[in-house]
């Protein structure tokens, strides 16, 4: 049926589906003769032991999604693939989408290839409108497409970055409609920024008729961005949405998932990507989505939205002890925020370093955000950069409950940043003593002098 089985296979028996994909490739065929430059000969055992012996890759030159007639395996592995991931974004709450497929780069790479495809589509375009989020690689994905990316602010309500509507539609007035490429959104975001306002955004973009791409980087695993992606798809215009398949799924990093909800639209990006591909990215999601089944994997969405409110209760908690606060930002379903205040009050330092001793402490993805830090990317200076404005009113540091996540990873984690803090706190006053020490014998030597 195409389907994520409702509950996941056994070891033994994926393996047994994957040798019975891979000898219907002809490489693995006892008689077979090849004279091609491609024949998926395969040096070291190792290597081919490592990918089932499924050597061919996917698609053909033309076409990522096309099937190879020597590699039936291989190509209906691909097949499969697409039509299970398919059926796990509906269940994650995209019940409307209609094609997708996996392509073997990760988010920003897969965006590109999304801009290069409207290029045809537009081709007086050269402008993309981009409500601001600090994140390199999506950021980067609209200058290699070759466009002019056009910053808007977010606008601070409460503790929460929002996209500033006004400034959108203000901005595709003064470019005019025909020479903006698309509006390239976001769902998945580091807090206090949230996840755009789709519906909105998707309105503006039907209006206009300009085509709208969403950056929905590990938003599968939380039913609000998925519902955000459903709901502006409904009342406007969504062409496509781009997931990351490590993020969402626990496999190794190198791929993505184009999705939309004009099957004709994603076939052209599909025909966008130039020669074959890699088939590691969709047989990893494979093996992973038949060995969870749909069951498992809906267990895992369940476990990370209460862990995310363990984290949330447990950080206040946590903040309240140092005099911090956990920042309100309710829009966002994945990452919190807790300010550093204090810590940023009396020491320039004493916030980087903070985020050194987690580090060194093997506390992985908490991000530190300092005050006032300027970054340099292709030639764009953000101020402010990876709060995703220019002056946010504090420094802060950053959590995430991410799929996968466990209690004993909030507990250790909450353990850890405890002893920073306290250790951060006690080195801000010496510090701030041996400044003032310092500060009074040099105004005693002026005196005396």
């Amino acid at each position: 049926k195409g389907k994520c089985p409702e509950d996941g296979w056994d070891e033994s028996t994926i393996e047994l589906f994957l040798h019975e994909l891979a000898i219907m490739d002809s490489n693995n065929f006892l008689g077979n003769c090849g004279v091609g430059e491609r024949e998926g000969r395969v040096a070291s055992g190792l290597v081919a032991r490592r990918h089932y012996r499924l050597i061919h890759g996917i698609g053909r030159s033309g076409d990522i999604s096309a099937v190879q007639p020597k590699a039936a395996g291989s190509s209906l592995l691909n097949k499969l693939t697409n039509s299970v991931v398919l059926d796990i974004i509906k269940l994650a709450g995209v019940r409307t989408v209609t094609n997708c497929f996996v392509v073997p780069m990760a988010t920003g790479m897969s965006l590109t290839l999304c801009f290069l495809t409207l290029r045809h589509k537009r081709p007086k375009a050269k402008y993309i409108i981009w409500p601001r989020i600090d994140q390199k690689s999506c950021f980067k994905s609209m200058i290699t497409a070759g466009f002019e990316p056009v910053v808007i602010e977010n606008v601070l309500e409460g503790d929460e970055l929002r996209t500033d509507i006004e400034a959108v539609e203000a901005k595709i007035k003064t470019l005019g409609a025909e020479n903006i490429l698309c509006v390239h959104s976001t769902t998945s975001c580091f807090a206090p920024r949230v996840p755009d306002r789709l519906e909105e955004l998707a309105v503006i973009c039907a209006n206009y008729d300009i085509p709208h791409i969403v950056n929905n980087a590990y938003g599968v695993q939380s039913s609000k961005c998925m519902h955000l992606i459903q709901q502006g798809a409904r009342v406007g215009r969504i062409d496509a949405f781009v997931q990351s398949l490590d993020k969402n799924f626990m496999v190794p990093v190198g791929g993505a998932i184009i999705a939309g909800f004009s099957e004709s639209f994603i076939q052209e990006i599909s025909k966008m990507y130039p020669g074959k591909a890699s088939a590691s990215p969709s047989l990893d999601v494979l093996i992973t989505l038949l060995s969870l089944g749909a069951n498992g994997y809906k267990q895992l969405l369940k476990e990370r939205k209460e862990m995310f409110s363990y984290l949330s209760s447990e950080l206040k908690k946590l903040a309240d002890n140092h005099n911090e606060r956990l920042l309100d930002t309710p829009h966002n379903p994945i990452s919190l925020a807790m300010s550093l205040k204090n810590l940023d009050e009396n020491n320039d330092g004493a916030v980087t370093q903070l985020g050194s001793m987690l580090f060194t402490r093997q506390v992985s993805g908490a991000r530190v955000v300092p005050c006032g830090s300027v970054q340099t990317v292709n030639n764009y200076t953000f101020k402010g950069f990876m709060s995703h404005t220019n002056d946010y009113p504090c420094a802060y540091l950053n959590a995430a409950s991410a799929i996968g996540i466990k209690k004993q990873d909030v507990d250790v984690f909450l353990k850890r940043l405890d002893k920073c803090l306290k250790t951060s706190r006690k080195e801000s006053k010496k510090g701030k003593v041996v400044n003032e020490i310092s500060n009074s014998n040099t105004g005693t030597e002026q005196l005396e002098g």
